[in-house]
């Protein structure tokens, strides 16, 4: 009988997943367009974004300001009891906003044609993304907001 071998790393067939993050600050709610701005440019082509972040740590302001940015006319609003709002660009093009924090169960976004949003190739923003990380595409941008010892926030970019 012979010992068991470590695997060789140059024969593995096992896909390794590896995302570039960058961390940026976020100190005042008026930086947030800047920051929108910023992100839009390093995430060309990529169409779905998770936000993760405790509650007041400005997931809906930055999605406000992406919004913004896209050119969505008539304001933003949380959709904290509709689940999904949809906003229209000035190009009348469409924009999804998910707030899934109510959601207990991944079957419960087959009742609002989640996947029917998620593969439409349109910007969607979906705030508290657990309930649905099975679903989320591989190249979705996951961005995780965190209170700063300052005040201020954190903003993790995951690409």
């Amino acid at each position: 009988m012979t010992a068991p071998t470590a695997p060789d790393p140059e024969r593995s067939t096992i896909q390794r997943s590896t995302r570039m993050s960058t961390i940026m600050p976020l100190d005042r709610a008026d930086e947030a367009a800047d920051l929108a701005a910023a992100m839009l440019n390093a995430c060309k082509g990529r169409r779905v974004f998770a936000f993760q972040g405790e509650l007041g740590t400005g997931k809906t302001t930055l999605i406000k300001a992406l919004c913004d940015e896209l050119g969505v006319a008539g304001g933003t609003s949380s959709p904290s009891f509709g689940i999904v709002n949809e906003y229209r660009t000035s190009g009348d093009e469409p924009v999804y906003h998910f707030d899934l924090y109510r959601l207990k169960d991944a079957v419960e976004l087959d009742g609002i044609g989640f996947m029917e949003y998620i593969d439409s190739g349109r910007y969607c923003f979906v705030e508290w993304p657990e309930v649905a990380r099975n679903l989320l595409p591989s190249d979705a941008v996951r961005v995780r907001l965190k209170m700063a010892a300052s005040g201020g926030r954190t903003v993790e970019l995951a690409l």
